[in-house]
């Protein structure tokens, strides 16, 4: 059996037209694929405006510069997530506070929130990051409220459910990254991800006033619009003209270049056209593993299958779990584990966080075990894996 990693991409002959057809045309960067792929892709979360940058992780950083975290200012993230979503508040100078998560969905705990919030001052935490681990969407209209009550801003972690949902308590789906709960969604479209752009993100948001901020902030803090200048144009000219010339900008922000290329932007959009089709898969390859390891005595724990779950990972909580990873990968099956708990990183550590903190998350970590799941996973590698592992569990 070839090779089986837990995610890949799927490249077709329809993506590789579109990245040919962006390289003989005349923009490489900057050019008209960037808003396409933004307005097609606001329009496929139900998101008023979208941004897209060079990586999810700049996805973060932006976010935090946009509302304005300062350093020693407190935001309350999972430990159960990729560091990124920790250090964009670090790279501002802020303050991360783990709370733990919910043994049963994996997602960060909103009674562990709201126990940090009503043990501390009004004011002490000024935002908090919830991650749609998985796939799984978090239920943002109850931290939207909790939120709202400590007049905390709300980032929504969507890398890995583009396509997920959650019901709101009028029974209406509230797709991941739309902008109706949280102040501001991200996304990525790294090689594993739903959509694939060899690297590239996207913010997406229903403020008018955090969009046109995150257009400068990713662009230097340059701005091109006339209406929003700040030197007049006798200065911008030189001459006593009234109009500004052709050539005119203004760095009005200390930003960054975290700009997307109009090659990835054709990329995504291409695969942005199967993103319904690719989850349909993802849950045809998660109701195999559900059905397959549903009685094993084995399995400790599994995502359980959902309808609104995006399914970027399919997680066993299993024993021996090393010796099931180290099985696997004899058999070229590349399982992952996601993930390391961040608070126990040694960056974090050296913050002051010990092994104890967090009970639920370092639970999950000594038994959780990605398996492989993406579209171009075949019928026959799946069962593969299956028998697999039921073979290092119960060998004949």
């Amino acid at each position: 059996m070839n090779p089986i990693p837990y995610g890949r991409q799927q490249i077709t002959e329809e993506d590789i037209e579109a990245v040919v057809q962006t390289l003989h045309a005349d923009y490489l960067t900057q050019g008209p694929r960037i808003p396409e792929f933004e307005e097609a892709f606001a329009d496929y979360v139900g998101a008023a405006y979208a941004v897209a940058v060079s990586n999810g992780t700049a996805a973060l950083h932006l976010c935090t510069l946009a509302l304005g975290v300062q350093p020693g200012d407190k935001v309350i993230t999972t430990p159960i997530t990729f560091a990124a979503s920790a250090n964009c508040v670090r790279y501002c100078g802020g303050e991360v506070v783990f709370a733990d998560i919910d043994p049963n969905t994996y997602l960060l705990d909103i009674n562990q929130v709201r126990q940090l919030l009503e043990a501390a001052p009004k004011g002490t935490y000024k935002g908090i990051i919830p991650v749609d681990f998985a796939g799984r969407a978090v239920d943002l209209e109850a931290f939207r409220k909790l939120a709202d009550t400590y007049d905390m801003w709300i980032i929504e972690d969507a890398c890995h459910a583009p396509g997920g949902y959650f019901m709101d308590k009028q029974g209406r789906e509230q797709r991941c990254g739309n902008g109706n709960f949280a102040n501001l969604a991200i996304f990525s479209f790294h090689p594993v991800k739903h959509i694939a752009a060899g690297e590239g993100g996207m913010i997406t948001t229903n403020s008018r006033e955090l969009y046109e901020k995150l257009l400068m902030l990713r662009t230097h803090g340059i701005t091109k619009k006339q209406e929003c200048y700040k030197n007049d144009t006798t200065f911008a000219t030189g001459t006593d003209a009234e109009e500004y010339p052709g050539w005119y900008m203004e760095m009005q922000l200390l930003g960054f270049n975290y700009r997307l290329t109009d090659i990835q932007a054709a990329l995504g959009r291409s695969q942005l056209q199967r993103a319904e089709a690719g989850i349909t898969r993802r849950h045809e390859i998660a109701q195999r593993y559900e059905k397959a390891f549903e009685k094993a005595p084995f399995v400790n724990g599994q995502s359980g299958f959902m309808k609104s779950h995006a399914y970027h990972l399919y997680i066993l909580e299993v024993n021996n779990r090393l010796g099931l990873y180290n099985h696997l990968r004899a058999k070229n099956i590349f399982a992952q584990i996601h993930y390391i708990p961040c608070h126990l990183m040694p960056y974090y550590r050296d913050r002051g966080w010990r092994e104890g903190d967090l009970p639920h998350a370092e639970q999950y970590y000594k038994s959780c075990i990605s398996l492989p799941i993406f579209p171009g996973l075949s019928v026959e590698e799946q069962k593969f894996v299956i028998q697999t592992i039921f073979a290092f569990y119960e060998p004949s």
